[in-house]
């Protein structure tokens, strides 16, 4: 049970992981989106609906992640050049991201005449498979090497994402204008493509999260009311959760994962809990992040100084 219980957990965190990852990319260039959850929504749907008119899963996650650089474009646009509110822009990136998928969704349920399914041939396509050989071995083999292919592409995402922030000079420089956007601009960085750039790429990586919500949990069938349900907003308290490090990303995502799932492995003969309380304890969980987030003190791991703030270059 424990086994099956792990292994649910990492499913349930990969989505979270896709989000955070992206999240992390943005804030990390100084800009705070709360429009995750609304790019996660775009990505749902324009994903399902290329995998359904497609069969093909390279074409949907790339018409995801398509979508999502869009949806990340506007926000940068308004933040990065027009100077608007980053909150304001992306708690209506949000509205905007899931009014967009859900009215589109619907005019795909009437064109399909019904919910659509993804075909059989697509739905073999994203199944979980064993990795040759290493499947085989005994408990990791289950855990870590016989999931669905988007797990792995979540993995190795947050972990080219971290050694790109840590490892190379072009992360530096973005870390740089994340922390201190001026002083950056004297060292002869620009700012707003380095802003621009990784605004984007954020994006594009939180709405892949939306489509594996929409492909991978919603069993190959379009669900118009509740494709992400709050995945974009626990992305955005696991990115303070992960200290703003991709590599902690995989392990945080791994432990709201396991409070999602947790109310199928509880033995409710024993432990007598109403099913209600296992939906909202993510959530929960979610708040007394934030709130031992805010209690910290340390400078180490805590949000880059210049998130949140727009760059005025006549201001420096």
């Amino acid at each position: 049970m424990i086994i099956n219980f792990l292994y649910a957990a990492i499913k349930a965190g990969t989505p979270l992981l896709f989000g955070t990852t992206g999240e992390i990319m943005t804030e990390r260039s100084g800009h705070l989106n709360l429009g995750v959850e609304g790019m996660m929504y775009m990505g749902a749907f324009l994903g399902f609906y290329v995998g359904f008119h497609t069969g093909s899963l390279p074409l949907a996650l790339l018409a995801a992640f398509a979508i999502g650089l869009f949806a990340a474009l506007i926000y940068a646009f308004l933040t990065v050049t027009m100077m608007a509110n980053q909150n304001v822009t992306g708690l209506t990136l949000t509205i905007f991201g899931t009014g967009f998928a859900k009215f589109f969704g619907e005019s795909m349920i009437r064109e399909a005449g019904g919910s659509p399914k993804l075909a059989d041939s697509f739905m073999t396509t994203i199944s979980e498979k064993p990795i040759p050989v290493l499947g085989d071995i005994p408990v990791l083999g289950k855990l870590l090497f016989s999931h669905n292919p988007l797990v792995y592409i979540a993995v190795i995402i947050a972990v080219i994402c971290s050694i790109y922030l840590m490892r190379t000079k072009a992360g530096l420089n973005m870390r740089a204008v994340g922390e201190n956007p001026a002083a950056a601009d004297a060292a002869g960085i620009n700012v707003t493509l380095v802003k621009y750039i990784h605004i984007m790429l954020g994006g594009g990586i939180c709405a892949l999260g939306g489509a594996y919500l929409s492909l991978i949990n919603g069993g190959g069938i379009w669900n118009n009311s509740s494709a992400v349900n709050g995945q974009g907003w626990i992305s955005v308290a696991l990115v303070i959760f992960a200290s703003w490090s991709p590599m902690k990303a995989i392990y945080g995502s791994l432990v709201f994962g396991a409070f999602s799932v947790l109310q199928f492995y509880v033995p409710k003969d024993i432990i007598q809990i109403p099913n209600a309380f296992y939906v909202m304890l993510p959530f929960l969980i979610t708040t007394f992040v934030l709130i031992l987030a805010s209690m910290r003190k340390s400078k180490e791991g805590s949000q880059p100084a210049g998130c949140g703030v727009n760059y005025f270059r006549e201001e420096r």
